[in-house]
């Protein structure tokens, strides 16, 4: 289907789908997290990860009973979300609150369709290059008439997702050895959704992006550099790096400003 470009021998990488979006944003901010600098567990992200767990049981199981969803929700986070509850530094007792709110966007996904559903949670993994892993997890795949439909569920509103789909119509091609049909991004909040039809030409340059994006890494930690470039934005509120960053620093006070 593709042929992943040329990339230079190096340092061992995974490149994530997150991964590449926020190179995307701020090159030094995935630097950053290849390091292992990573911002701390917050509660929306707590709670957007219960919430995918949920509809993810929803689509593999059934519908999850009013009466059983508190359990339900108690389950998925003993299942493998305990260590971030407890980095997050919330109280058992606490949790109630938050399983209130994924119980109200639960309420939103009940009424999607879920015609054509084929499988949730699709971890996908390839190695185009040595020492070089690209993967990526997608929430759901759907059958179509004309093909696979990829979504990836988001719980607040969607903004700058075109890279994330991309990455994924990228992936599912170098996995699978076609094109999805359609990439979606789909807010069970806003009732928001972003489509993307994917083509050979989209896709082969999303490629190349990873391409560089790998060769520009593996010539930071080849020479023994300390940074990439850094580019302020509303991603640096929430970024690890940004009590050592002017151009971070400088982004937040015009956005408090205005």
């Amino acid at each position: 289907m593709i042929d992943f470009p040329a990339v230079p021998r190096g340092e061992p990488l995974v490149v994530s789908a997150t991964l590449f979006v926020t190179y995307t944003k701020c090159p030094d901010q995935a630097l950053g997290r290849l390091r292992g600098i990573y911002p701390p567990e917050s509660r929306a992200s707590f709670k957007g990860g219960l919430a995918h767990r949920v509809f993810s049981r929803h689509l593999t199981d059934g519908a999850i009973a009013a009466g059983d969803f508190e359990n339900a929700c108690r389950q998925e986070i003993g299942a493998g979300m305990n260590p971030k509850l407890g980095a997050l530094g919330l109280k058992p007792s606490q949790l109630g609150s938050v399983i209130k709110e994924v119980g109200d966007l639960y309420e939103r996904f009940k009424a999607m369709s879920n015609e054509g559903f084929r499988s949730s949670e699709v971890f996908v993994e390839v190695e185009p290059a040595a020492d070089l892993k690209l993967r990526g997890s997608i929430d759901a795949v759907f059958d179509d008439a004309d093909g696979v439909r990829l979504i990836d569920w988001k719980t607040g509103g969607l903004y700058e997702v075109e890279q994330q789909l991309g990455f994924y119509a990228m992936l599912w091609a170098l996995e699978q050895g076609e094109l999805p049909s359609r990439v979606e991004a789909v807010s069970i909040g806003s009732g928001e959704r972003i489509t993307a039809i994917p083509d050979l030409d989209g896709v082969r340059s999303t490629a190349a992006a990873v391409a560089a994006m790998v060769g520009e890494v593996r010539e930071v930690f080849a020479s023994g550099g300390e940074q990439l470039q850094r580019v302020g934005g509303p991603w640096c509120r929430f970024c690890a790096q940004l009590d050592s960053c002017s151009e971070g620093a400088a982004a937040v006070r015009i956005a408090d400003a205005g």
